[in-house]
């Protein structure tokens, strides 16, 4: 039965890790597309539309997600403080 435990052990520890892993692809996507959007559109465009706020909304989520599943906060706060940078830039 312990090895059993182990693999589940293994398997939770993995998937806490691809969900690590998710949350900063998704954040970086945002700031992708609203550096792609500036540099398309200008700069006035992006701060006329409610897209920052929504982008800024959808990373918090996305930190919400990984902070349900990661083992420490440690092991979050690399992606935390690098994510609410961006949200002052």
């Amino acid at each position: 039965m312990s090895e059993q435990i182990a693999i589940l052990l293994y398997i939770k520890n993995m998937l806490a890790d691809l969900i690590y892993l998710n949350g900063v692809i998704a954040t970086e996507l945002i700031k992708v597309t609203e550096n792609t959007a500036t540099l398309r559109h200008g700069e006035e465009f992006l701060n006329k539309t409610s897209c920052l706020a929504e982008h800024n909304q959808l990373n918090l989520k996305i930190i919400e997600i990984v902070k349900k599943y990661q083992r420490t906060t440690e092991d979050l706060a690399g992606l935390e403080s690098h994510v609410l940078k961006h949200k002052k830039d």
